[in-house]
């Protein structure tokens, strides 16, 4: 059985700019729903200039709108920046305007550095009270308001689904002890995968969200007609990841990119991008089928470092003809 495969988009903003981006997310929200993926999510990432999902509900919306089927969502919203009550009435908005369509991804992370942490007024200490936080958001959505007298609207008795998102144990716990899906970061935070995913199965508790355990876990993937193809764009899409995390915004030749990624820091860089799915259709296939065993996941959710809008969209129409997942629909 073909498991359900999905989409991070990450809302690449290229030489073309942001415009063209969210231009670029309807495109792939269109085909994807064509082609067969589960899901689109996109993620809450602030001060950041090649990242388009800033005001990530609302990108949520627009996409919504140019789309029929496809499931749409947060993967996610960094809770604490923001109130319960606010992503409740963001999120029952989207569910009321597109029913039975919108997903809600929560992570406790900032999405972002200090400065920008301190430009959204948010609170140090409030990741503290993530797991608190959830639970008022569901209470919203369930009808059943934690805070007498106060109301999400819209949101009330929306009943949208959370997924809990995570790179650590933190987050399978709180998964565990809530009885909600699971989403793990692995196509970026690789280290904890397994010990993660065996605790929220071991600890899972049942509720009236879910009644098995529900694990998402990320994957990169570049898939291209010929394996030296998917090389290139593989190679070109670290160079850039490298450029951006270690070389601090410097300008570098290709060979000096590379001389980066062999050192110490460049291998670090490297190791976030561990689970990869880079080559052929059947490359791709067989990769993703060994992930999803070593992921022990009931879903996929697909990232890809390619930049370029038609390279981009060919990448994720061979990966949904090697899944099969039109047969699958």
């Amino acid at each position: 059985m073909t498991l359900p495969l999905s989409i991070l988009d990450l809302a690449h903003i290229g030489e073309d700019g942001i415009a063209a981006s969210f231009r670029a997310s309807v495109d792939l929200a269109q085909h994807a729903q064509e082609w067969g993926y589960r899901r689109i999510w996109f993620a809450e990432h602030h001060n950041m200039p090649s990242i388009a999902s800033s005001a990530t509900s609302v990108l949520i919306a627009h996409v919504a709108a140019h789309t029929t089927t496809i499931r749409l969502g947060a993967g996610g919203i960094m809770l604490p920046n923001h109130s319960p009550l606010q992503i409740a009435e963001q999120f029952g908005t989207l569910e009321t305007l597109h029913p039975g369509r919108i997903d809600l991804g929560l992570g406790r992370a900032p999405g972002s550095d200090q400065n920008t942490l301190r430009a959204l007024r948010r609170d140090p200490m409030s990741a503290d009270s993530f797991p608190q936080d959830v639970q008022e958001l569901q209470a919203y959505f369930d009808g059943q308001s934690r805070i007498p007298g106060v109301n999400a609207y819209p949101g009330k008795d929306t009943h949208v689904p959370l997924y809990i998102l995570g790179s650590s144990l933190f987050g399978a716990r709180l998964a565990a002890a809530l009885g909600l899906p699971y989403s793990f970061a692995s196509h970026f935070a690789p280290q904890a995968l397994e010990d993660a995913v065996r605790i929220y199965r071991r600890d899972f508790q049942p509720s009236a969200a879910l009644a098995a355990p529900y694990v998402i876990a990320g994957v990169n993937a570049i898939v291209a007609d010929t394996q030296a193809d998917a090389d290139a764009l593989f190679l070109t899409a670290k160079r850039r990841r490298v450029a951006s995390m270690v070389g601090r915004g410097q300008t570098f030749t290709d060979a000096e990119l590379d001389l980066l990624l062999e050192s110490p820091a460049g291998q670090q860089v490297l190791n976030m991008m561990r689970y990869a799915a880079i080559g052929t259709p059947a490359v791709a296939r067989e990769y993703l089928d060994h992930f999803a065993k070593l992921a022990d996941a009931d879903e996929l959710i697909v990232a890809t470092q390619i930049t370029e809008s038609t390279a981009r969209l060919r990448s994720f129409e061979l990966l949904a003809q090697a899944m099969d997942l039109a047969a699958a629909a």
